[in-house]
This record gives structure tokens, sequence and C-alpha cells, in this order.
């Protein structure tokens, strides 16, 4: 069995669904850190089955958006003296700004660089699909 060290201070992101460690690895940017950082994938679990673990020692400042628009099941442990201290679950962001692109060619956000996008959660059949605080066009949040 593989064994990875627990980490003494930094932040633990677990119950993430199969195959979104590595989207959730790439979008956070996490391969830019000066910090050890650990990504597991396909362990076993006996709440999913299989899950991906990420593992980030002397770390804990997440963007909690891109983690809501990826995987709403994980959650985020804040480790202190190799104790969690904090445990949230990750939620869907109401909010967005700057994460992505509007989908409508004329809106401001896609023609001046100095605009950036906003954009509010609007509820649809569990569908991530959010309108564009400048033009209201709807545009669903993909990977």
């Amino acid at each position: 069995m593989l064994k990875v060290p627990g980490i003494t201070q930094g932040i633990v992101i677990d119950h993430i669904k199969t195959g979104n460690g590595l989207k959730i690895f790439n979008k956070l940017r996490l391969d830019k850190l000066d910090t050890p950082v650990v990504l597991l994938m396909n362990v076993d679990s006996n709440v999913l089955g299989r899950k991906d673990i990420i593992k980030i020692q002397d770390y804990t400042d997440i963007n909690m958006d891109i983690l809501g628009l990826i995987d709403q099941g994980a959650t985020i442990n804040i480790i202190k003296n190799s104790k969690i201290i904090s445990k949230t679950k990750v939620k869907i962001p109401q909010k967005v700004k700057g994460l992505f692109q509007c989908k409508n060619p004329r809106c401001v956000t896609t023609v001046d660089n100095y605009a950036v996008s906003e954009f509010t959660l609007i509820p649809n059949d569990g569908k991530l699909q959010y309108r564009c605080n400048y033009c209201e066009e709807l545009t669903e949040y993909k990977l």
C-alpha cells in the first residue's frame, strides 16, 4: 500500500471525485508553488469508492470559487501542528469574478481588456449557468 505522510501545516483538499484532482491542480496552478504539493489519484474511499486528494504543505490561500466550479463535494482541511483546525465543504459560488469569459462576443468583457467578467449563478437543473452582470447573457461553466 502507498503511504503518503501527513503535513504539519497547510491544506488538504479531500473527497475530490476521481479525475477532478488533476483539473483542480491545473486550474489552481499548483505546479507554480515553491512548496511541496502531493496529488493522489484513485485512492480508496469508504464514501466515494475512489477519490482524489491534494496536499499542500505551508500554504492555505486557495480559491474556493474554482473548487466550487469543479467539484462541489470536495472538502478543505486547514492543518496546523499536524492537526485539522478547520474543515469546510466546498460550495457552488453564487458570484464569480474573472474566472471565465462571457460567451456573448459583443459583451464589454470580451472586447475591453480592462473589464473583468462578473457572473451571478442562475438555478438551472444541476447545470452551472451564470448570468453576466454586464450584458445578462447566460453562460454555462464547462471545464
